[in-house]
C-alpha cells in the first residue's frame, strides 16, 4: 500500500515559519539564516497574519527558536572539526542543516529520525524544490509508539562502533519521565565519545515573569489540540536524569548563557525566552 503523505505537525511548521520570520522582522545580523523551512511548508499568502506569527507577541519565543538552531549548528560544526562523523537528529521535523550547510554535512553521515509520514512528506517537498537527496543523508522512519528508534537507527547505515552527535530538541515536553530516561539510556549506550544535546522545559515557577502568560496560552492550546505538555524539569533535575541514564559528563546550558553568546549588543533588544534549557552530555 502506498505511504500516505501527510503534512508535518503544527509545532514543526511553526518553528520553520519563526526561523523565516526572524529574517524579515528582527535586526541584523541574523542569529541564523534559514528560510528553507518556509519554502518547504509553502503556506498561504496570509501566514504572517497568523496570531502565532505576531512579531512582538512572539518575539522572545522566536528568539529562543533561532538561538536553539544556531546553538546546535555551532555544536555540529565544532564536533565535526574534532573528528565526529555521525549526526543523529531525533525528531528531525523540518530541519534544514543538510541543505543549508553542505560544506559541513557532506563530511558527515546524517540520520534524520521521525514519523514515517513526516519524512515521506519532507523528502517529496525537497525533491519538488529541486534538492537532491545526497548519499550522506539517511531518513530513518520510526513509529515511536510501536518501534525502538535505536533499533531502526542500527538497521540503517549507522555505525555503532563510531561516536555520534545526537540532537533532540522540542521533544521532552511531550514525553513522560520514564520515556525520557529510556531515551537517555539508549543514547548513553552509544560509542564512547558520543555527544548529546537535548532541550528540557522549565516549570512555570522558574520562568521569567514576562514569559509566563505566553506559556500559559501555549499549554492551553496544546491541551485543546490533544498534545498536552507533560514534563517540566528544574536544571538540577535535568542533571539527575543524565546521571541516572549513565552519562559520564553532563552540564546544563541556559538561555541566559545564550544571551551572552548570541544576543550581546543587539540594537533590536532581541532576547530569548526563559523557558528552555539544554542538556549537554557525553558518553
Amino acid at each position: 500500500m502506498e505511504q500516505k503523505i501527510m503534512e508535518p505537525d503544527n509545532t514543526a511548521v511553526r518553528t520553520a515559519l519563526w526561523r523565516a520570520l526572524h529574517l524579515e522582522v528582527d535586526g541584523k545580523p541574523p542569529i541564523i539564516e534559514d528560510d528553507l523551512g518556509l519554502r518547504l511548508v509553502a503556506p498561504d499568502a496570509g501566514w504572517r497574519e497568523r496570531p502565532d506569527m505576531h512579531p512582538e507577541f512572539t518575539k522572545r519565543l522566536r528568539a529562543s527558536i533561532v538561538a536553539r538552531a544556531r546553538f546546535i549548528e555551532d555544536l555540529i560544526i565544532d564536533q565535526s572539526a574534532h573528528g565526529i562523523q555521525q549526526y543523529v537528529i531525533l525528531g528531525a521535523g523540518l530541519d534544514t542543516f543538510v541543505q543549508r550547510r553542505p560544506d559541513i554535512a557532506s563530511k558527515l553521515q546524517v540520520f534524520e529520525i521521525d514519523q514515517p509520514s513526516t519524512l515521506a512528506w519532507k523528502q517529496k517537498r525537497l525533491i519538488d524544490l529541486g534538492y537532491n537527496i545526497p548519499d550522506y543523508l539517511h531518513f530513518v522512519p520510526v513509529d515511536f509508539e510501536a518501534t525502538s528508534w535505536l533499533e531502526e537507527l542500527l538497521k540503517s547505515k549507522f555505525n555503532a562502533n563510531k561516536a555520534a552527535v545526537v540532537v533532540c530538541t522540542g521533544v521532552t515536553l511531550y514525553l513522560t519521565r520514564e520515556a525520557i530516561v529510556s531515551t537517555l539510556k539508549q543514547i548513553a549506550s552509544l560509542a564512547t565519545g558520543s555527544q548529546l544535546a537535548m532541550t528540557f522545559y522549565l516549570p512555570l515557577a522558574l520562568m521569567d515573569e514576562e514569559d509566563k502568560p505566553l506559556q500559559q496560552i501555549a499549554e492551553k492550546g496544546a491541551r485543546e489540540a490533544g498534545t498536552p505538555f507533560v514534563s517540566f524539569f528544574a536544571p538540577h533535575e535535568v542533571l539527575a536524569l543524565a546521571k541516572e541514564a549513565g552519562f559520564k559528563e553532563a552540564r546544563v546550558f541556559s538561555t541566559k548563557e545564550m544571551e551572552q553568546t548570541y544576543f550581546k549588543d543587539r540594537a533590536d533588544q532581541l532576547l530569548p525566552a526563559s523557558g528552555e534549557v539544554f542538556l549537554l552530555a557525553a558518553t
